[in-house]
């Protein structure tokens, strides 16, 4: 089975994601193109994504709102023709199931607690449970809404999997354990091992040569 990568494209350039696009092209992996909140608000990159086709794309909104804007701000994106867009699963039932009634065919990811935060981060925002079992929570309430799929941990993919059916996609990817300012993060075989559907890789193969970085990739799997 190919392996399944989104590459996150994470700057305000357009010029760059051009290169990230034309340097990742290969026969050996799945590879579908992330647009997070820097890039969408730049100055060109919503205009960019508008007349991007032939490829996998997804939307990180991080949609966190009341159902009615929820609701509104999917309408606004319409015409981007997401494959995938993102809505926090801490923003409640009701808003993840109007999102995903108005989505059409875009598939609705939940966001569960980001791979930043730690058992300690959450204690400062004022959650009592621990990571694990919020993460479990959020996949309860995801497969309730009938989202099409999750944003987790690699770390917590085996325990999401039990209460979560469809597809789970995991950031905090590193080839190595340099974490830079995530916490909990896997390596791209290990994730893939518990169970991850899709990995988001971002600046380890955006960073520095591209095309050496996804033959490495490539190898690290095989």
């Amino acid at each position: 089975m190919t392996s399944k990568i989104f590459i996150a494209c994470d700057t305000t350039s357009v010029s760059k994601v051009k290169k990230i696009i034309k340097n990742t092209k290969t026969s050996k992996l799945k590879i579908g193109y992330k647009f997070g909140l820097e890039f969408l608000n730049s100055k060109n990159g919503r205009k960019f994504v508008s007349k991007l086709n032939n490829q996998i794309t997804f939307g990180d909104f991080k949609f966190s709102d009341i159902p009615n804007t929820c609701v509104s701000a999917f309408k606004a994106i319409k015409d981007l023709k997401f494959n995938y867009c993102t809505i926090h699963i801490s923003s409640g039932l009701k808003a993840l199931k109007a999102a995903k009634k108005v989505a059409g065919k875009t598939k609705i990811i939940g966001v569960s607690i980001l791979t930043s935060l730690d058992n300690k981060a959450l204690k400062e925002i004022g959650y009592s449970k621990d990571v694990k079992k919020l993460v479990v929570h959020q996949a309860k309430l995801a497969q309730n809404a009938k989202l099409d799929a999750i944003v987790c941990s690699a770390q917590e993919v085996k325990i999401v999997r039990k209460f979560f059916k469809k597809e789970i996609i995991t950031p905090g990817i590193r080839f190595n354990s340099k974490k830079g300012d995530q916490k909990r993060v896997l390596t791209p075989k290990a994730a893939f091992r518990n169970g991850s559907d899709w990995l988001v890789i971002g600046r380890p193969i955006t960073k520095g040569n591209i095309k050496n970085n996804i033959k490495k990739l490539i190898d690290h799997l095989n």
